[in-house]
């Protein structure tokens, strides 16, 4: 049965990334004023390009608020190169250190606030690249009125080194997929700070980002009480860059931690059972289990052939041989941080330390 249920969900997640069918949003000759929030903590090698492709948009009119907390962080270098290369468009600078609650991010989106000039508001995370299109995109939806966050797939970019293609195959190959399996049940779950736009009424009627300051989870947590509304979430055709960073295998562990003890604490239920997506090592585990023979046997082969469908459906002429034993490689750390995950409920975002609460607030528990 442990076998079985690796290769079904295998070929399940195979068949919801390569067409996930989501469609094309009509009425996109809408273009509605739109504000872009951009928190922004600390400056990467891909700052530049990532925080330039939000100032170049194919989009009427819009504004970009960048939030710092810190007058000292080299982002505002950044920014501050973006608005001269800009000079036509809307770039604004707050930087106010206030903290409203245990999330850095969000403290520093209620600070903005007072800075919006426009209903339509779109969210995203420092990290992100977008498209030229990405806004006409990501905004189409909230044209319908029971529509009330869209939020938008992403695939990860790695840097050169193992450590930072691991971290991307964790999003590419099991976070995303996992998603789009999602998306194909009626009433999807689910919003990413990779991109997330809504309405500033829709905002306010939740309780603005005050409601979500103390939250790990404050994207999903975002979805979660516009759901409670009655409104949808729409998961967007368009699909973004997120930089993927990692340097060791410590930051990639704690990174993965944190991401996976966060979505314990958000869908116990649903991530106790999510084992069977790690593929190939439960694979061989439920065959090992049957005592071997052509059957089970067959079903690691099929679980195989599925990830490594997921691994090089891409970019399969310039696929490196070596990544291919990079694949049962990261589905066996994947299953072991997930057996970890549940040792214990403390997180490590940035320089600080937090226990996540069962209902996803982040408590900070040391400072250093």
């Amino acid at each position: 049965m442990l076998g079985a249920a690796a290769t079904i969900y295998g070929l399940v997640s195979v068949r919801a990334a390569l067409s996930p069918h989501r469609p094309v949003w009509r009425g996109r000759s809408n273009t509605p004023k739109v504000t872009i929030l951009k928190p922004l903590c600390g400056a990467e090698p891909e700052s530049y390009l990532c925080l330039r492709s939000f100032c170049d948009q194919d989009y009427p009119e819009f504004q970009v608020v960048f939030g710092i907390a810190d007058p000292s962080d080299p982002v505002l270098g950044v920014v501050q190169r973006l608005q001269r290369e800009f000079p036509q468009r809307d770039l604004q600078i707050l930087i106010d250190p206030r903290q409203h609650g245990s999330s850095r991010k969000i403290s520093n989106l209620i600070n903005m606030m007072p800075m919006v000039s426009h209903e339509h508001l779109v969210l995203a995370d420092s990290d992100v690249r977008v498209e030229p299109s990405y806004l006409s995109n990501i905004v189409a939806p909230l044209s319908d009125s029971d529509v009330g966050i869209v939020t938008c797939p992403y695939r990860g970019m790695p840097r050169r080194g193992i450590w930072s293609t691991l971290g991307a195959m964790f999003i590419n190959e099991w976070f995303m997929p996992s998603v789009q399996v999602a998306a194909m049940s009626a009433n999807p779950s689910f919003a990413f700070g990779a991109g997330i736009a809504l309405r500033r009424q829709v905002l306010m009627q939740i309780g603005g980002f005050e409601a979500i300051v103390n939250h790990l989870a404050d994207d999903y947590r975002l979805g979660e009480l516009s759901r409670g509304l009655g409104l949808r979430t729409v998961l967007s055709d368009v699909e973004v860059e997120v930089a993927v960073a990692e340097t060791s295998l410590r930051a990639l562990v704690e990174h993965e931690l944190r991401w996976l003890r966060t979505i314990r604490a958000v869908r116990p239920t649903a991530y106790a059972f999510c084992f069977v997506t790690f593929g190939v090592p439960v694979a061989v585990l439920g065959a090992l289990l049957c005592g071997g023979g052509i059957a089970p046997t067959g079903m690691v082969v099929v679980t195989a052939a599925a990830r490594l469908l997921l691994h090089g459906r891409r970019r399969w002429r310039r696929l490196p041989a070596w990544q291919l034993l990079l694949v049962p490689a990261r589905d066996l750390l994947s299953l072991a941080l997930w057996v970890w995950s549940f040792t214990t409920r403390r997180v490590r975002w940035r320089d600080q330390e937090y226990r996540v609460s069962k209902d996803g607030l982040a408590l900070l528990i040391a400072r250093t």
